[in-house]
């Protein structure tokens, strides 16, 4: 196989990859309009988002140990007094880089 083909087949999985998940994010739009919109079902989707935000943050706040609990407060604390996001996480990923900088 030659390096040209080794290109190819990388640009052929990248595309086949964004394919499949943009089907996926257009299919769940799709679905969603059929879902109900009451009752048990209404509740379980409001709860969603977060729980999913949760376990794809928590393992980063537990492999950072006491600086990411640190970190991820901070975070949880700024986000809730100023309304900013995107303060919040800046300043939470200030604390994990300062405390790796400073190796603590």
């Amino acid at each position: 196989m030659s390096p040209g083909d080794h290109d190819r087949l990388l640009i052929l999985a990248i595309a086949g990859a964004a394919l499949v998940t943009y089907a996926l994010r257009f299919g769940g739009l799709l679905l969603s309009e059929k879902l109900p919109r009451t009752g048990a079902f209404k509740i379980f989707l409001e709860a969603l988002p977060g729980t999913i935000l949760i376990s794809i943050v928590m393992p980063g706040i537990m492999a950072a140990g006491i600086w990411g609990w640190i970190a991820a407060g901070l975070t949880a604390l700024l986000a809730r007094k100023t309304g900013n996001t995107f303060v919040a996480m800046l300043a939470g990923v200030a604390v994990v880089a300062l405390s790796r900088f400073l190796h603590l």
